[in-house]
């Protein structure tokens, strides 16, 4: 017993001096290398944890920095927008949008447009103008090649002439305009549009007072030239705020238009505002809405004011508007219609109001495409051309 003894302590001695060299332990030591076994693991799901919590803990530091920044956005851009008005009425003009990109405004023909005049009109000193002016389908034949002269004297011909006053955004050249000019050419109609300064190839700032004016420049422009033939004024989105800013002018001083035709209308700049699906968010959940962006519009001096103008406006009025139209409410064009029906300033003159239903399609631009524009078009200007001839 004595020398078992012994033996294990002899053992237990040198696997310790075994150790303290730094030697590998024996296969005797069996109970070191299992309990050295399993250090090794622990450590290593020690480093193996800390790993994705850095992960985490990076991906949670960036995200909070990302919702930092949004929050910072989000309350700076209004007192940006309240301090600097400038900004809010480019996102009314949007002037600075030139759609469809790459096409030379100078050449209508790349267009489609072979019985179109490009010319450059001057309404004001440093404000240039670039119009077009599209002949009826009947004189096609006639204005290939013709200069600018022809074109201006075809406007004494025995045809009515629409004055086309385009939105904001994209240039006197937009698709969607373009081919409503084809469909008046084909029904018989001049048509002259342009784009307003600080549009286009247009020279000049916008504003409202700038484009009001400009728009006032072409019409006289054109009454100069067309003798007795009937002048009509189309306006779409913004501007039909430019058009009935025109007629209330014209109305004004006793030389109002032929009939007036409103397509998409709003009743002010405000309401659509309010109304538009950027802002229909906005206006639920950011406090002081109004004051931040609508009021800067105010400052700006930017109204259109199609609601006040009516009442003012004494020839016919046709306003034309899709149920579906994601940019200026369906509602706004039907309470500028009821605005207008109960103006004692039509009393003597036709308003009415075509609505086209969901299932069209027609959206915002594209009443264009209705089989039943010609009618209605037909229906409506013929009675206001037998009002001017009576």
């Amino acid at each position: 017993m004595r020398k078992r003894n012994e033996s294990v302590t002899v053992e237990h001695e040198r696997a310790a001096a075994a150790a303290a060299a730094g030697a590998v332990p024996g296969p005797l030591d069996k109970g070191c290398s299992l309990r050295h076994s399993l250090r090794l693991p622990a450590a290593a799901a020690a480093e193996g944890m800390k790993r994705p919590l850095g992960r985490r803990y990076g991906l949670w530091f960036r995200l909070r920095k990302l919702i930092i920044w949004l929050l910072g956005m989000y309350i700076a851009i209004p007192f940006l927008v309240k301090l600097c008005p400038a900004i809010q009425a480019k996102l009314v003009f949007l002037n600075f949008v030139r759609v469809p990109y790459f096409i030379d405004l100078k050449r209508p023909q790349d267009q489609g447009l072979n019985h179109t005049c490009n010319y450059y009109l001057q309404p004001e000193e440093d404000v240039t103008i670039g119009v077009w002016h599209t002949v009826p389908a009947a004189l096609w034949k006639n204005a290939r090649g013709k200069d600018q002269l022809w074109f201006e004297e075809a406007l004494g011909s025995s045809h009515p002439v629409i004055l086309y006053l385009h939105g904001n955004a994209g240039t006197r050249g937009g698709d969607h305009r373009v081919e409503l000019y084809k469909v008046l050419s084909s029904l018989g109609y001049h048509v002259v549009t342009f784009d307003y300064r600080g549009w286009g190839d247009s020279i000049g700032s916008p504003s409202e007072r700038g484009m009001t004016y400009d728009a006032l420049h072409v019409f006289d422009w054109i009454k100069a030239r067309s003798g007795d033939n009937p002048v009509y004024i189309w306006g779409h989105s913004l501007g039909t705020g430019v058009a009935t800013n025109l007629v209330r002018r014209l109305c004004e001083r006793e030389t109002p238009p032929d009939a007036l035709i409103l397509e998409s209308p709003f009743t002010n700049i405000r309401e659509e505002a309010r109304s538009h699906p950027f802002s229909v968010a906005s206006t639920q959940y950011f406090p002081g809405f109004d004051w931040f962006f609508l009021d800067p519009i105010t400052t700006s001096g930017i109204k259109f004011a199609n609601d006040e103008n009516v009442k003012y406006i004494s020839c016919s009025l046709l306003i034309l508007h899709a149920e579906d139209d994601p940019v200026v409410p369906f509602h706004l064009g039907k309470k500028l219609y009821n605005i207008a029906a109960t103006s004692r300033s039509f009393r003597d003159y036709k308003v009415q109001f075509v609505p086209f239903h969901t299932d069209l399609g027609y959206r915002h631009k594209y009443i264009y495409r209705s089989p039943e524009l010609p009618r209605i078009l037909r229906e409506f200007l013929g009675k206001s051309e037998h009002e001017h001839h009576h």
